[in-house]
């Protein structure tokens, strides 16, 4: 799809882009959820028909392609690593889990199919490599490294817009940890602060901190 011209060169000038496209259905994914996308719903949501849509998207398929492209689209990579190659991981990687928060149905459609690799989702690997040029390690350490970053995103994601325990677990867990029989659990959860709330600030802390401890490991 990427190599393919957006429009044949004839028939009438172009009403509409792929960009334009493509913001409309993230627009109604966001809203509606993943299953909602559907052409015939785009071109509702768009004024247009069906088969217009085909005129520059061949299918649904290509279609979510571009959606998700778009969404890697929204990592900035303007800024020239800084030499501090941790910190500039974990920058593109609170991106990543940003974007994802942004737009929850992208998860479903990478559990679903795994991730598309489109023109921004390749700038955005080329510069990741290139915060790691400095980095101990070989290319394939690295790549490894980039991948699990951006799996470790998507973990932290769908916790961050889903993660609500529970008062009755809560109270369980503590419980069971007091009988006894578990005096691991108990003397954690004696020393452990308690888990994230909502805020994206604190899930945001929570997953640097956790990749700044990681990535050294790595990547040594």
């Amino acid at each position: 799809m990427w190599s393919r011209p957006e429009r044949g060169a004839r028939g009438p000038a172009p009403e509409r882009s792929r960009r334009q496209i493509t913001a409309a259905a993230i627009a109604l994914a966001d809203a509606e959820g993943l299953a909602a996308v559907s052409m015939r719903a785009l071109a509702q949501s768009l004024g247009t028909g069906p088969a217009s849509l085909y005129r520059y998207v061949a299918s649904r398929h290509d279609l979510l392609d571009l959606m998700a492209d778009a969404v890697a689209g929204e990592i900035d990579l303007t800024a020239a690593p800084s030499g501090d190659w941790i910190d500039d991981l974990v920058g593109l990687a609170l991106q990543a889990k940003a974007a994802y928060v942004r737009h929850p149905w992208l998860l479903d459609l990478n559990a679903q199919r795994g991730n598309a690799i489109g023109p921004h989702a390749v700038d955005y690997l080329d510069h990741a490599l290139a915060v790691l040029a400095q980095a101990p390690g070989s290319s394939q350490q690295k790549l490894e490294t980039i991948g699990l970053v951006g799996g470790l995103a998507t973990l932290f994601a769908r916790q961050q817009i889903t993660a609500t325990t529970p008062p009755a677990q809560t109270a369980y867990l503590a419980d069971v940890a007091a009988e006894g029989r578990h005096p691991h659990l108990l003397a954690a959860l004696a020393t452990a602060g308690p888990p994230p709330s909502g805020s994206p600030a604190e899930w945001d802390a929570l997953f640097a901190r956790l990749l700044g401890r990681l990535l050294p490991g790595l990547l040594s």
